[in-house]
């Protein structure tokens, strides 16, 4: 492997002088296979895969995310998809390995934020996983390895110019770390803490019955918020994330976004969203767009019109009241926090998407408050004692 990869440009098409190097003797730990990288490719890469790395070691599993601006769309680790989650991530018919499971799961958790992603794999990239990438709109893989069938149908992606990462799964950096911002260099030692069950070691709320699925979705989403812009938030069910809230100034607008986009997961499998009839030749996406706007209480007279051009037979839509009577059935999600809740709040509006367990850093002023809250939903709240932010 080269010491040195150039990039098509930096940030933005007018940040010349791009590249990927490694400082002093040694060789990259990636390798460009296919197609070519640029900066923001490389950020996403890097991070994506540090995740996916990371679930794998704490849950065993094979894991995926979807990577959107420094930023996970949706990550999750290997669960069986059931029928309506086959139809609402547009996988029926399909046969799905494990880590294509898992990637099916990754981008369904927002598939509106998943388009044009990054996608990584912890495990050597199979066949399966590899026709799934393909019939989606997306700008990269990161994998520690390729089949030899799995590599010839990414290389065909986009007309051949598909982005294939490849990186070696043991490669440890150094402790140290440095980034140079406005020509000034900072270090610090990069954040190398474990994410396993001592999280679980202090429960504080009056219930302290943890499931084994709510362990495995507490580990998903801290380990999500350690790769994630922070302020940040993250919603986790049956192995895979359903809503995360990155980059908000204040924490409960990422427990508000997250939970949002929680809501719009869960309604996205009501039976009148699995059976829209789409017009012929309305792509994924279009179709996506679709059911997003779908899920708007009311639309202007040219957004409807518009909407309504996507349909066959155009659906009825929801009443804010058969919302909430469908929510109702959103239960058993894991919460999690890069930091302390620093107000009851967060636990007020989190309850409203199904909320029943919780995992924060703990040691705010609040925190009396705040697990008085969670005792009122009869929630159960740990403290994993370790704070996440990441910029």
């Amino acid at each position: 492997m080269p010491n040195e990869i150039s990039l098509r440009y930096g940030m933005n098409p007018h940040q010349k002088e791009a590249k990927l190097f490694l400082e002093g003797e040694g060789e990259l730990p990636i390798r460009v296979l296919n197609g070519d990288p640029g900066f923001i490719n490389l950020l996403d890469a890097l991070n994506a895969f540090q995740l996916v790395r990371e679930l794998r070691q704490a849950t065993g599993l094979p894991a995926a995310a979807s990577f959107k601006h420094v930023s996970p769309a949706g990550a999750a680790v290997y669960a069986p998809l059931n029928d309506t989650l086959k139809k609402a991530y547009f996988v029926e018919g399909l046969e799905l390995s494990e880590l294509a499971t898992a990637y099916a799961r990754a981008r369904g958790a927002d598939r509106m934020s998943s388009f044009g992603d990054a996608a990584a794999l912890s495990d050597v990239v199979d066949a399966s996983t590899a026709k799934l990438l393909k019939r989606e709109v997306s700008d990269l893989i990161v994998a520690p390895g390729y089949d030899e069938e799995a590599l010839d149908i990414l290389k065909a992606k986009k007309g051949g110019k598909f982005l294939i990462l490849q990186i070696d799964p043991d490669y440890v950096p150094e402790t140290i770390e440095t980034r140079t911002l406005f020509g000034l260099k900072m270090q610090q030692e990069r954040n190398n803490g474990v994410i396993d069950a001592s999280v679980f070691d202090h429960i504080v709320t009056n219930n302290k019955e943890l499931t084994e699925g709510a362990k495995r979705d507490m580990l998903v989403s801290l380990i999500t918020l350690k790769y994630t812009q922070s302020n940040s938030i993250c919603y986790a069910l049956d192995g895979q994330t359903i809503g995360i809230g990155a980059g908000q100034q204040s924490r409960i607008h990422c427990t508000r976004l997250a939970g949002d986009k929680a809501d719009r997961w869960y309604l996205r499998q009501h039976p009148t969203a699995l059976s829209m009839k789409f017009r012929e030749g309305l792509t994924r996406p279009e179709q996506n767009n679709a059911i997003d706007l779908w899920l708007e209480d009311e639309l202007t007279p040219v957004e409807q019109a518009s909407w309504e051009a996507c349909f066959a037979e155009v659906p009825k839509r929801l009443t804010p009241a058969e919302k909430r009577e469908w929510l109702k059935g959103l239960t058993g999600v894991s919460y999690g926090s890069d930091a302390f809740l620093p107000f009851r709040d967060n636990i007020d509006r989190a309850s409203r998407s199904g909320v029943r367990y919780v995992i924060q850093a703990g040691s705010s002023m609040r925190d009396e408050e705040v697990v008085q809250a969670a005792n009122d939903y009869g929630m159960v709240m740990a403290y994993s004692g370790v704070r996440l932010f990441h910029h």
